[in-house]
């Protein structure tokens, strides 16, 4: 018999969705960082085993979302439940369930699906807070498993695994056995430099900022891989702070990401960053779409 489906992580921004994500796959597609809001789209993660393919979606965190580009986050995330078999509601250990859980749960109010309680971040919590936090979450949805995970550390992450397979439905191998992931080669390029902007820079700057690829050409014969590419800010002071002091910042956020790309591409990487603003970018619909974000 072998099982197939479709598992969707869902919760609060900076829970680590995208962490767990990489975590289950063995391979870094997500990017991650300590600040709320890093993913933005839709990420898929494939994980083959003997007799089962684990298809993972992470999704943006669910908030009170004000502005279009917040609003299409949480949309996604609400709209991929609509088509998975298992759904993961991760949280964090704390002494209480968090006061935003409650509105994330409400969206699984027409779910009817097993829906797995991941209580991650256990390896930084007191062992005495998670009894009665498991306690709370029980009263606040009908979960079918608990689990408490470290998706850092990797701590009950193959119990989860095994948890998921096992309320899965029989069905085909859907991608290949080397299949990791369904993104091209671009937007994975993007969400590389976008991380570093993420980690590299401060306030404002990296949730108005995004990146696009103009250019992404491989030589075969040398392993290079030649990649142009559009940093988008809504200021001219945020271009400012992007380039820093005589291009500093640029060249380290460019320096960063090559390396990265380098890792996961298996080949030399020759990348050129450039920054332009788009004046309120995250405030017009037709931007967002040019961008990526429909």
């Amino acid at each position: 018999m072998f099982k197939s489906g479709f598992i969707g992580i869902i919760g609060r921004p900076n829970v680590g969705k995208s962490t767990l994500l990489n975590r289950l796959i063995g391979e870094k597609i997500a990017i991650t960082a300590r600040k709320p809001q890093t993913t933005r789209n839709r990420i898929m993660g494939i994980r083959n085993t003997e007799n089962a393919q684990l298809i993972f979606l992470d999704t943006p965190g669910i908030h009170r979302a004000k502005d279009p580009l917040n609003r299409y986050m949480v949309d996604l995330a609400v709209g991929t439940l609509a088509g998975v078999d298992v759904a993961i509601f991760m949280t964090e250990a704390s002494e209480r369930p968090h006061p935003d859980d409650a509105a994330v749960l409400g969206k699984l109010g027409n779910f009817r699906h097993p829906v797995i309680l991941a209580i991650n971040k256990v390896d930084a919590a007191a062992k005495e807070v998670l009894l009665p936090q498991i306690d709370a979450y029980r009263t606040m949805y009908d979960f079918r498993e608990i689990v408490p995970i470290s998706a850092l550390e990797g701590a009950n992450v193959a119990l989860l695994t095994e948890l998921i397979t096992g309320m899965l439905p029989e069905g085909p191998r859907y991608f290949p056995d080397d299949q990791i992931t369904d993104l091209p080669e671009r937007f994975l390029a993007a969400e590389m430099i976008r991380e570093k902007i993420i980690v590299l820079t401060r306030e404002e700057v990296p949730y108005s900022s995004a990146v696009t690829i103009d250019s992404f050409t491989e030589d075969e014969q040398r392993n290079l891989l030649r990649i142009r590419a559009v940093i988008h800010v809504e200021k001219d002071s945020q271009k400012g702070i992007l380039i820093g002091k005589k291009g500093s910042m640029l060249k380290e956020i460019g320096r960063q990401a090559r390396l990265e790309m380098e890792k996961f591409f298996a080949a030399r990487v020759f990348l050129e960053l450039f920054v332009k603003v788009e004046k309120n970018w995250t405030q017009h619909a037709g931007k967002l779409r040019e961008l990526g974000y429909e």
